[in-house]
């Protein structure tokens, strides 16, 4: 190419790269427009952007290329950089279509940034922007090739490792039935329990020579008997329909810092029987569109478990709006006092909560034995209170209790996430969408 002609290929580097900015802007408002293009609304700008800018670089390094040798060097790099954009788009989601549409989009805000500085340059040499277009040309059927070859790289490799974990997928599902089986037969055994003691108690409550006070603490372990196998039905309901798909969401727009409030204070006699501290702290008010009932049932399933397996100090509520990049979300914690476990990093949640179930059962037990036992008509200590609101007494099942958590926060899109060691407690932040589209709300 003749000297004129590579100082004004030089040029025309040199205002591409003035107009990089403009050209990106383009670029994203072309994509935002484009109907077929949707997984890019869940990225940042900087992922967005990727290694497009270091494309650009590339192209503008082969406008002033002198040299053949110097062009083949670049053309290379060039190729890498499209195969890691590839690559990193496979990760962030996209299919082989999107990450083509948006090369096509490339191009055109290029073709037509260089359309526009033909126009406004009478004196540029025929052969310069036809080079140009051709680098351009070049630039594009590249891009498309090394992603679309590192996409399918990424997918044959995504199948084969699918393949290898199938095996290892059928025993997670044996493992999970069998942790089901699990559950249905502590419940079950819950059951039997409170049925045995209805039974002897009754049969106390029939006898002519129970007097007071017997007869009413008789009738009070009876009551609270009742109320635990309620709710213990009632869990088993849940939870079935839960697992059936049958709990859609109802979403609507309500106070999430007002609803937590109040159902702190509902629970606070609870916690100050036991002698334990029950704490909320938040925004004055957080406003969200959600399933209110499905938010108070998580909450009133962490307490608790958290209130079950604290018997010194107390809970932590709290919450807060979610900041960074994503969707729109915001937390809540629950943080407690009591013994925490040993927890693996590589350990899935749910045994993380089965451990912490285990625990909190075995404290429980060790508080309830005495109930479990046949009343004698000489007891004389009263029983405890009844498992509502404002008595000591925390209804059994907490199994039941976090399965009901994980299936409700699958419904409601949200994330679990703990911490826990021995000795400091246990801490569960739950993170939910600040609102859903309509789409959500049609299937749970």
């Amino acid at each position: 190419m003749r000297p004129t002609a590579q100082k004004q290929l030089d040029a025309l580097a040199v205002y591409l790269r003035r107009r990089r900015n403009d050209l990106l802007a383009t670029w994203r408002e072309a994509i935002h427009r484009d109907p077929e293009l949707t997984t890019h609304s869940k990225l940042s700008r900087n992922a967005l952007d990727d290694h497009i800018p270091r494309i650009l670089d590339d192209f503008e390094r082969r406008l002033r290329a002198e040299h053949a040798l110097q062009a083949a060097q670049i053309d290379l790099e060039q190729r890498r950089d499209a195969a890691e954009h590839g690559r990193h788009r496979w990760q962030q989601g996209y299919d082989i279509r999107e990450t083509l549409r948006e090369w096509g989009h490339l191009q055109s805000v290029v073709l037509e940034e260089l359309e526009g500085y033909e126009a406004g340059h009478p004196e540029l040499e025929r052969e310069v922007m036809r080079a140009a277009r051709a680098m351009l040309a070049e630039l594009a059927m590249e891009g498309n090739c090394e992603s679309a070859s590192r996409h399918v790289r990424l997918e044959q490799a995504e199948a084969a490792s699918r393949l290898r974990d199938l095996e290892a997928s059928l025993n997670a599902v044996q493992v999970l039935e069998s942790e089901r089986a699990s559950l249905l037969r502590e419940t079950a055994h819950d059951l039997r329990g409170s049925v045995g003691v209805i039974a002897n108690t009754s049969a106390l409550l029939a006898r002519s020579d129970v007097k007071e006070p017997q007869h009413g603490q008789f009738y009070d372990l009876l009551q609270k008997r009742i109320r635990s196998m309620s709710a213990l039905l009632t869990d088993l309901v849940e939870l079935t329909r839960l697992e059936a798909g049958q709990s859609p969401l109802k979403v609507e727009a309500f106070d999430a810092a007002q609803r937590l409030r109040d159902y702190c204070e509902l629970l606070r006699p609870l916690a100050a029987e036991r002698s334990l501290f029950l704490r909320c702290s938040g925004p004055e008010s957080l406003p969200i569109e959600s399933d209110v009932l499905k938010i108070q049932r998580i909450l009133q399933n962490l307490l608790l478990n958290a209130l079950k397996a604290t018997q010194r100090g107390g809970v932590d509520v709290r919450w807060w709006m979610g900041t960074g990049e994503g969707a729109p979300h915001w937390i809540l914690s629950v943080e407690d006092t009591g013994p925490g476990f040993t927890l693996q990093a590589t350990a899935p949640l749910r045994h993380a909560l089965k451990r912490a179930t285990d625990e909190a059962h075995r404290i429980a037990a060790e508080a309830s034995a005495q109930d479990a036992d046949t009343p004698e008509p000489q007891r004389t200590s009263p029983p405890a209170a009844g498992s509502g609101p404002g008595s000591a007494t925390l209804p059994s099942g907490e199994g039941i209790g976090l399965s009901i958590i994980k299936r409700l926060c699958e419904v409601l899109g949200a994330t679990l996430e703990l911490e826990t060691a021995p000795g400091h407690g246990t801490t569960i932040r739950v993170t939910f969408p600040l609102r859903y589209t309509p789409e959500a709300t049609i299937g749970g």
